[in-house]
């Protein structure tokens, strides 16, 4: 798989990186990073297609039960164990196949269950800047909310880190962050209103001045 160029340099206190096979770790367990990683294999992914590299990061929100948080339901649904009769809400996707490289949770814990290197199925139909198929190219991040909710500070946190470990891996996606709305219109409207961009681009531009 390619990842279109030579990684970037990683700075000293730069939080998550991605380790050769693909997955998140902390940068060095002696840095004070606070951020909770675990690693939950999904079932739901395949190979990238040839030749294809890692130019986007894609930015969801996700709530099971709608608009409930917590219960450990969104786990279960990335590897295909959602009970259907534990909500009836369920009863509508627990046969559906679908997966993100990542997830937040409203603390700020991160769950990746597919590796970076691998194409999970977080998209669906979608293009951007007019190349279809968003999957085979991106990686896909979960928050834990709605389209209606504020997110919590814990998750900027996390997410930012995040999206700095995959743009040091993969150099391309430095220049394209979008939500699915944007990938696609008019079918889907996470990550919602109240996720602030301005905030994530502002500590991302933050940290590569800092580190230049």
């Amino acid at each position: 798989m390619d990842t279109g160029t030579d990684a970037l340099p990683v700075s000293a206190w730069s939080p998550l990186t991605i380790n050769p096979d693909g997955w998140l770790q902390v940068s060095s367990p002696d840095n004070g990073c606070s951020i909770s990683i675990r690693h939950v294999v999904s079932p739901n992914f395949n190979p990238r297609p040839e030749q294809t590299s890692v130019r986007l990061i894609v930015l969801h929100n996700i709530s099971l039960p709608p608009a409930q948080f917590g219960g450990g339901y969104i786990e279960q649904f990335f590897q295909n164990q959602l009970d259907p009769n534990a909500h009836p809400y369920f009863q509508t996707i627990h046969e559906l196949k679908v997966s993100a490289h990542v997830l937040i949770l409203r603390t700020g814990e991160i769950i990746q269950f597919v590796s970076c290197h691998d194409r999970a199925w977080h998209a669906g139909r979608s293009s951007y800047l007019g190349v279809p198929e968003c999957n085979d190219y991106s990686v896909g991040i979960e928050l834990e909310g709605t389209d209606d909710q504020p997110f919590t500070d814990e998750q900027y946190a996390a997410v930012i880190a995040v999206i700095l470990g995959i743009q040091q891996a993969y150099p391309h996606t430095r220049q394209h962050l979008a939500g699915h709305s944007d990938i696609a219109p008019g079918r889907k409207t996470d990550p919602g209103q109240h996720l602030d961009w301005q905030r994530i681009r502002r500590a991302i531009a933050s940290y590569y001045a800092d580190a230049s």
